[in-house]
């Protein structure tokens, strides 16, 4: 009997052979009808670059943490800290996503847990985000103890093209 260990590791710019199993999980969460900043019709180059760019990125004011299980992406999260002088005390949560196979097993919480324990390490004492207002998404930020500002309408547009408010986010750390 095979047993399949789900693992959490934070990846590194040398980490780019991730690319192709990120780009399936962004597409397979897309698909679902998340709202991740890009439209259905996504194509290939445009997820590459995306992510070639987060590789790009990645060093102590931009991370990024993967759940995977045998090669195959189940669920990501990136933290942005801010760089102006007036900001370095806080973060941005950004791309929470678990694939739709693996929903309701904890992944998210874990994913968050982990971003936010890096945020402490590093001495910040606010994290913020954003998300597709009344969405399932902001029940588990809730749950989480993320404090909801409000949201602005309009926003962003679904991956069908509609448009959507966003709801505005902020968890303070220990």
């Amino acid at each position: 009997m095979t047993t399949h260990h789900t693992a959490l590791r934070e990846l590194g710019p040398q980490d780019r052979d991730w690319i192709p199993a990120l780009g399936e999980l962004f597409f397979d969460v897309v698909d679902a009808g998340a709202s991740l900043g890009f439209l259905a019709e996504v194509g290939e180059g445009e997820m590459h670059d995306y992510w070639a760019s987060v590789f790009d990125a990645l060093g102590p004011d931009h991370r990024l943490w993967l759940m995977h299980q045998d090669g195959r992406a189940l669920g990501t999260v990136q933290l942005a800290r801010c760089t102006k002088p007036n900001g370095r005390h806080r973060a941005e949560v950004q791309k929470l996503m678990v694939h739709p196979d693996a929903r309701r097993a904890g992944l998210a919480a874990q994913l968050m847990e982990a971003a936010q324990a890096q945020a402490r390490r590093d001495g910040l004492s606010l994290l913020v985000l954003d998300t597709t207002a009344q969405s399932t998404a902001e029940h588990f930020y809730q749950s989480q103890g993320w404090q909801r500002v409000g949201e602005i309408p309009q926003f962003a547009a679904n991956p069908d093209g509609t448009l959507a408010a966003t709801a505005l986010y902020w968890k303070r750390l220990d």
